[in-house]
């Protein structure tokens, strides 16, 4: 289980105050007392997604499944510093990204360390 704690959740609503959907992300994951595996199986199911697999597990294939987009180079600086929202606007610009878990995805990343998360590709280089 990846715990988000209070603390986290309020740097983030201070970092995406102008992203309403975010902010209702942050406010489930808050709900769910910090589980982001259990908010994000949640907001899965709210867009039409069946996900067949243990919640820590579905999270992990969604975001490995987007890793060469969220370890893009050009996005990768801001999300070392711990800004989403650089790759939060890029990620709502791919059309096949399930936008409503753009902020679980992120945040998994940055619970798992963008370096350690980013490490395959980086060993393709």
């Amino acid at each position: 289980m990846t715990t988000v704690t209070s603390k986290e959740i309020a740097q983030f609503r201070s970092q995406l105050a102008e992203d309403s959907v975010a902010l209702e992300v942050l406010d489930l994951i808050e709900d769910c007392d910090g589980d982001l595996e259990d908010a994000a199986m949640t907001l899965a199911i709210r867009a039409g997604q069946q996900p067949e697999r243990a919640n820590s597990e579905w999270l992990d294939a969604l975001a490995r499944k987007w890793r060469a987009v969220i370890c893009e180079q050009q996005y990768r600086e801001d999300l070392l510093n711990g800004s989403l929202h650089g790759m939060m606007e890029h990620l709502k610009t791919m059309p096949t990204f399930p936008k409503i878990l753009a902020t679980p995805v992120l945040i998994y990343v940055l619970k798992q360390g963008v370096n350690n998360f980013c490490e395959p590709l980086d060993s393709l280089k």
